[in-house]
C-alpha cells in the first residue's frame, strides 16, 4: 500500500547516521568545518543542526542570502532565531546588487523567462557559499533532499553543487519527520516549501503535485511499480504519474558527474 505510514523512518537511527557520515567525511577531507546556505525553510534548517550535532557550533558556518522583493522578513528572522538558538554565526548577504549587475550585462536575459534567470540567482548563492568555503578551509553541505533529487528539483552547480548530501536520501516529507524529532518549530518544518528565486514561486505551486503525493510516487516507482499501479493505488490520472516519472527520467543528467569521453 502506498501511504504516508510507508515512509515512516526511526528519527533516532537517521539523526545518528547522518552525524556519523558528516563527521566523518569532514575528518577524511582534512578541512575545519561546514558552510550551510540557510533560506528558513525545513531541508536547510534540518541540515544546520544535523551540521551542528556532527561538528559543533564552533566549526558550522551559516550564511543567509536574501533577495529583496522576494525573500520574506519572515525567513530572514526565522533563519537568525535558528543560528542564535544553535549557536552559529550567520552573515547576511544581500544578493540583489548582484543580481541587478547580471540583469544588466547578461546578453540573453529576459524578465519573462524566470528559470534561466532564477538558475543564475541559485548559482550566485552557491559561489557565495564556496567564498565562504575556501576563506574558512570549511566545506559546502547542500539540503537538497531525496524528492528534489530525484526530480531534479534543483539547479545544477546551484543547490546541487555541494560537497555533502547529508538528506539527500530522505524524501521531503521524511525530512519534516527528523526535523520535529530535532526539535525544529512547526512552523518551520510545514512552511510553503520555496526556492525563493521569483515573488510568489513555491516548489508545489511549480511542481504541479503535493510532496506528500510526490514522494508516494516515488516511493513506488522506486520499488519497481508502473506508473498504472501507481495512479490506481493512489487514485491520480495516470498521466499526472507519467508526468512526474517523466521528470525523473529527463533529469538523470542533473545527478551524474560529467560525462568523460575516454580516449587512453
Amino acid at each position: 500500500m502506498l501511504t504516508l505510514e510507508s515512509l515512516r523512518i526511526d528519527p533516532v537511527e537517521v539523526e545518528r547516521r547522518i552525524v556519523d557520515f558528516i563527521a566523518g567525511e569532514l575528518e577524511k577531507a582534512g578541512l575545519k568545518g561546514g558552510v550551510v546556505a540557510v533560506s528558513g525553510g525545513v531541508d536547510s534548517s534540518t541540515t544546520l543542526t544535523l551540521a551542528v550535532k556532527a561538528l559543533g557550533a564552533e566549526n558550522v558556518r551559516a550564511v543567509t542570502m536574501p533577495e529583496r522583493g522576494v525573500t520574506s522578513e519572515r525567513d530572514v528572522r526565522d533563519v537568525m532565531e535558528l543560528t542564535k538558538r544553535l549557536g552559529v554565526t550567520c552573515d547576511i548577504v544581500e544578493i540583489t546588487p548582484l543580481i541587478d549587475v547580471m540583469r544588466d550585462i547578461l546578453p540573453l536575459y529576459d524578465p519573462e523567462a524566470l528559470i534561466p534567470f532564477g538558475n543564475v540567482k541559485a548559482r550566485l548563492r552557491m559561489a557565495i557559499a564556496y567564498h565562504f568555503a575556501n576563506s574558512l578551509d570549511m566545506m559546502v553541505i547542500g539540503s537538497t533532499n531525496k524528492t528534489e533529487w530525484l526530480l531534479g528539483y534543483f539547479t545544477k552547480y546551484g543547490d546541487g553543487g555541494v560537497d555533502l548530501m547529508p538528506i539527500a536520501d530522505l524524501y521531503k516529507t521524511q525530512v519534516r519527520q527528523l526535523a520535529r524529532h530535532l526539535g525544529l518549530p512547526e512552523y518551520i518544518v510545514m512552511k510553503t516549501p520555496t526556492a525563493g528565486l521569483w515573488p510568489g514561486q513555491t516548489d508545489e505551486g511549480e511542481l504541479g503535485v503535493s510532496y506528500e503525493n510526490l514522494d508516494l510516487i516515488l516511493y513506488g516507482w522506486e520499488r519497481g511499480m508502473r506508473a498504472e499501479e501507481i495512479a490506481r493505488e493512489l487514485g491520480f490520472p495516470p498521466s499526472k504519474v507519467e508526468e512526474v516519472l517523466k521528470r525523473v527520467k529527463r533529469n538523470e543528467h542533473k545527478r551524474r558527474l560529467p560525462l568523460i569521453l575516454k580516449l587512453s
